[in-house]
């Protein structure tokens, strides 16, 4: 494992407004200065949290998925972030991790929350995933996932990163603040929250509250409010230093899920 790069963009989104997300996404992306290894965008980047399934999905390897390509590549790192998308017939909110060379890998958000009405127009996923970056075991979910602890538990540490993109409502923000820290000490891994910020077409408020949480709960970085492009570094001494002082990740119980 080396040092890895993360970016947080903390983005205000336009509502179900697919050609405005990108273009203003691309224009602030391309002001980073220093390398990076990842970005990471909110939940339904191209639209913001919308049940609206027939005007905003897309094919699989469609328009934003294209975009997601041409950023990863400009770039030269894997962008992510999840998106509406339509496969036989049937709609997933869907998280995709773009690698520069073309090649991606799809997480389907497995808890839809009902409150929203999201479960009566999307398929819930199935399987948990993992990717490599750099050596760093990374396992994507999407917002309302992070209420639903058995999901995302590190058996066996098969993971170093958890990360939650997000639109998370301002109203139930002292949630999402402690939940968190929760997943990141209990897993003993880095918990990485992308959320968004401003209102969107059904005026509701996000307020960010982005963050990063070290497998100790300390904090990496966190922005309330306001929009905001920030890359942090994770240090594998860091992580391997805390799992090796507090190895309690072997006394936990062993299940499976069906």
């Amino acid at each position: 494992m080396d040092p890895l790069k993360i970016t947080v963009f903390q983005a205000y989104l336009f509502w179900e407004n697919i050609e405005k997300n990108l273009n203003n996404l691309a224009l602030r992306l391309s002001a980073l200065r220093e390398k990076t290894d990842l970005i990471i965008l909110p939940e339904m980047f191209n639209t913001g949290f919308t049940n609206n399934v027939e005007k905003c999905a897309e094919p699989a390897n469609g328009p934003t998925t294209r975009w997601l390509f041409e950023m990863a590549s400009s770039l030269n790192c894997v962008v992510a972030g999840s998106l509406i998308i339509e496969e036989g017939g049937k709609y997933y909110n869907r998280f995709l991790w773009m690698f520069p060379d073309g090649k991606y890998v799809k997480y389907d958000k497995r808890h839809l929350f009902g409150m929203s009405k999201e479960s009566e127009y999307f398929e819930p996923g199935k399987e948990r995933i993992l990717v490599d970056i750099k050596g760093w075991k990374i396992c994507p979910m999407i917002c309302y996932d992070l209420r639903f602890p058995v999901w995302s538990k590190n058996q066996n540490a098969a993971y170093d990163i958890l990360v939650y993109t997000a639109n998370w409502p301002d109203k139930r923000s002292a949630h999402w603040r402690a939940l968190i820290p929760a997943r990141a000490i209990e897993n003993q891994a880095y918990v990485v929250g992308v959320n968004r910020v401003g209102h969107d077409g059904n005026d509701i408020y996000y307020s960010g509250g982005s963050m990063c949480i070290s497998p100790l709960g300390d904090v990496v970085y966190y922005k309330p409010e306001d929009e905001d492009l920030y890359t942090f570094t994770l240090n594998p001494n860091d992580l391997l230093e805390a799992r090796e002082k507090f190895p309690f990740l072997k006394d936990s119980d062993s299940f499976t899920i069906g």
